[in-house]
């Protein structure tokens, strides 16, 4: 079972967390974008962070992570990552 798929499952019943809670150096797929923000919505879809994208930690630096999304690298806020849910 991978490190991933044992964060989502917990005695059988599906967990759900948000990309601020994950592990560094562990790949998620996007469940969804859980915001009322339009604009937010829009720039996250502009990195491509949208429902069924992979995206992995790759560090956690003074309050931001560093997360790798289609190849690209990006360092996002934790109200950010609050709103990527996985």
């Amino acid at each position: 079972m991978s490190e991933a798929y044992a964060d989502i499952m917990l005695d059988g019943n599906i967990m759900i967390k948000n990309l601020s809670e994950g592990s560094v150096n562990t790949e998620y797929i996007i469940s969804d974008i859980k915001t009322d923000d339009p604009e937010l919505k829009n720039f996250l879809f502009s990195l491509g962070c949208y429902e069924g994208e992979k995206v992995k930690i790759i560090s956690r630096l003074a309050g931001n992570l560093v997360i790798s999304v289609k190849n690209a690298r990006y360092s996002i806020g934790s109200d950010l990552a609050e709103v990527i849910i996985i």
